[in-house]
């Protein structure tokens, strides 16, 4: 039974703007669905702040999202995932969900190995998270981290598919393919637009998971159960609308090479 409360948004934040690539496998997997979206741009990186600092903005973007009347709230910034994830879900009365577990869940199901591979900023892999949540689905798993964080500027700049691009993954996942993983997790929003370029450096035959896909999936089982799923087809298509707290350089052609079209409906705001 579809709830009264399933024509509402849901709400994405990230760090920045590498968030965009969950927003792009949300409209692809849920083209109902409207999507409010927060990028800290003036603050990111996360990965070099305390965990308490990373807690007090995630907290205070969530209660800026609520106020748009949010149904369901997305953390799309992997460290924000691993830090503040169960504050959230104290603090809300809606469904919260992270990156890190649905993309966990997949690398423990879909490895026949056990040898599994994670990819992220430093911070993501200094936290552990996505050791932990593996090791809970697959006790028995072997994991292999390793921080890419080039991968991030390379990603923005939009030197994805180059030789430039392929000499540093080749650079930085050669030690990770030694391991011989048959799956590997892209744990960061940016890593997926690099995804050829790592998918030859470790092999046809490693699987790539990517969280943000893996995410998407995740919310539209939740949203399903919950009765929240928006149904009506007049809603396809509907205007998203983008909140950021900077306009960084090239913030337009980067932001439109994350999400994969051109943004629209995009305001900068001050938090309080």
């Amino acid at each position: 039974m579809q709830s009264k409360e399933s024509h509402r948004p849901i709400g994405v934040f990230d760090s920045g703007i590498g968030g965009l690539t969950v927003v792009k496998a949300l409209n692809r997997l849920l083209p109902n669905e409207r999507i409010i979206y927060f990028g800290d741009t003036a603050r990111v990186p996360y990965g070099n702040k305390s965990k308490e600092t990373v807690k007090h903005y995630s907290l205070q973007i969530s209660y800026f999202l609520m106020k748009k009347k949010i149904k369901m709230l997305i953390v799309a910034c992997n460290t924000a995932s691993s830090v503040s994830l169960n504050t959230l879900k104290k603090h809300l009365s809606i469904p919260v969900i992270g990156v890190i577990e649905p993309g966990a869940k997949a690398a423990a199901s879909k490895s026949i190995t056990k040898k599994i591979g994670v990819i992220g900023t430093l911070g993501t892999v200094n936290s552990k998270a996505y050791v932990k949540e593996i090791k809970k689905k697959q006790p028995k798993a072997i994991v292999y981290q390793k921080s890419c964080p080039l991968f991030v500027q390379l990603a923005e700049e939009g030197w994805n598919n180059n030789k430039i691009a392929q000499v540093v993954a080749d650079e930085y996942l050669k030690e990770v393919s030694r391991k011989k993983i048959d799956t590997l997790i892209l744990g960061c929003t940016h890593y997926p637009l690099l995804k050829n370029v790592i998918q030859k450096s470790v092999g046809e035959k490693v699987w790539l998971i990517d969280s943000g896909k893996e995410t998407a999936k995740k919310v539209k089982d939740l949203l399903s159960k919950k009765g929240l799923l928006n149904n009506n087809l007049m809603s396809k298509g509907n205007h998203s609308v983008f909140y950021v707290s900077d306009f960084p350089h090239k913030f337009k052609e980067v932001s439109q090479r994350f999400l994969g079209k051109e943004l629209k409906h995009i305001f900068k705001v001050e938090l309080k």
